[in-house]
């Protein structure tokens, strides 16, 4: 026999936790739309090429890459940005000036699976290409803290930094080119590691203890840049926002595509990492298109999210229940036809319906059929009994408090409505 079983860093959603995802989702996706952005897919499979060397070295050792069954290298979405930055390219004579967009979709990273870190996990996108304005950077920051906010969230910290911090750290000659490119790479990892931990991997990367430190302190020291002035007085009207904004010069991002503005979010009291992450990428779309696409944009970690707000209790109490409102039982073979015409009505005026589907037996025919109810945590249930049909109305009972009614339908349908 076949061990049922999920691999290692994959997982099922069984309707508890689905409903879960689907209440996250909706709530995300009326803030985006709020916001202009509108919706795209992409394949589960690209070219290797597309993605290969767009992540550096650790996404492409991460990479899921495997040759086809038509000889072709491929591999699996590693995140939805590159992916996006090939259709941006692909059809940029069909799309506006200005495209915003918002992506919903898994993505897979053959990653050591732990807590809030998994192999298939699904990612929230938004990104707005075609302008290169701090306008632009400065509202995917605020659709950020509005999802954040939407969600629940009270007590959050949007971390900023420019990454040409660290490229004119490298053009005055502070620092050199081959050291920078080590320092993002370890400062990236700062919360994770400490502050030793970055000065003894540059070690390991070949500088002196000295120079280590030296390379980490003009790090600390950089102040913000022009853009990022900008961007925080375009946020100042957004009150909501002024105390949660802080300016983190050793704020990193390790993805080698980030060109500008940087930026990640902290949740008090869930200390797993950073639940939206992004920022500005102006070259990489040229990479397809034979010219620059200024581009800026961010990725939600879903599965960080999910478990956030478990953590903070911030999903409704009511959302673990059943989506059904109603179980419609059946009382015995020759009141089916009526119990079903029930549902259907029921479904006409948008109340979510089900009909017990097994036999009935003639012995205590409801007891089953009620106790399918309280598993399910459906809320009501309607009993068409030989007294109901001979009344013409219907029994409506109330499986918390107990409580039930005798009402004709219409009148049944203008409470379940309501």
């Amino acid at each position: 026999m076949i061990k049922p079983q999920t691999l290692k860093g994959f997982r099922d959603f069984l309707p508890k936790e689905a409903r879960k995802r689907q209440f996250v989702i909706n709530k995300l996706r009326t803030v985006f739309e709020s916001f202009g952005f509108e919706p795209l897919e992409t394949p589960v499979l690209e070219y290797e090429e597309i993605l290969t060397g767009k992540y550096g070295e650790e996404g492409d050792n991460l990479m899921y890459r495997f040759e086809d069954n038509g000889k072709r290298r491929v591999a699996m979405r590693y995140d939805q940005t590159v992916p996006f930055a090939r259709v941006v390219a692909q059809y940029q004579n069909e799309l506006p000036s200005i495209f915003k967009r918002y992506q919903i979709q898994p993505v897979w990273r053959a990653d050591k699976p732990q807590k809030g870190r998994y192999r298939e996990f699904t990612q929230c996108d938004i990104d707005t290409v075609g302008i290169n304005s701090p306008l632009a950077d400065a509202e995917i920051i605020a659709v950020t803290a509005k999802a954040l906010e939407t969600l629940g969230f009270k007590n959050f910290t949007l971390l900023i930094n420019d990454r040409r911090v660290f490229s004119e750290l490298v053009a005055n000659g502070s620092v050199s080119q081959a050291e920078m490119d080590d320092a993002v790479v370890a400062v990236d990892k700062l919360k994770k590691i400490g502050e030793e931990g970055v000065i003894e991997e540059l070690i390991r990367k070949g500088l002196t203890k000295d120079r280590a430190k030296e390379v980490f302190t003009v790090i600390q020291r950089q102040e913000k840049t022009d853009t990022l002035h900008d961007i925080s007085r375009y946020l100042e009207d957004i009150p909501s926002l002024r105390e949660k904004i802080t300016f983190d010069p050793t704020l990193a991002r390790g993805l080698s595509y980030y060109t500008g503005l940087i930026f990640e979010t902290e949740i008090e009291g869930y200390s797993v990492g950073s639940v939206c992450s992004g920022g500005r990428y102006d070259n990489l779309i040229g990479m397809f298109a034979n010219r620059q696409i200024p581009s800026v944009g961010c990725a939600f970690g879903f599965d960080r999210i999910i478990e956030a707000m478990d953590e903070l209790n911030l999903f409704p109490e009511k959302l673990a229940d059943s989506s059904t409102q109603v179980l419609v039982t059946i009382f015995s073979q020759e009141l089916k036809q009526k119990s079903l015409a029930v549902a259907n009505q029921l479904r006409n005026n948008n109340i979510s319906t089900e009909i017990y589907l097994e036999e009935i037996k003639e012995k205590n025919p409801l007891e089953k059929q009620l106790k399918y109810a309280d598993q399910k945590g459906i809320p009501y249930v309607i009993i068409i009994g030989p007294e109901e049909a001979e009344k013409n109305i219907l029994t409506l009972k109330n499986l918390q408090s107990r409580k039930q009614t005798q009402q004709p339908l219409e009148k049944i349908i203008e409470e379940l409505q309501n």
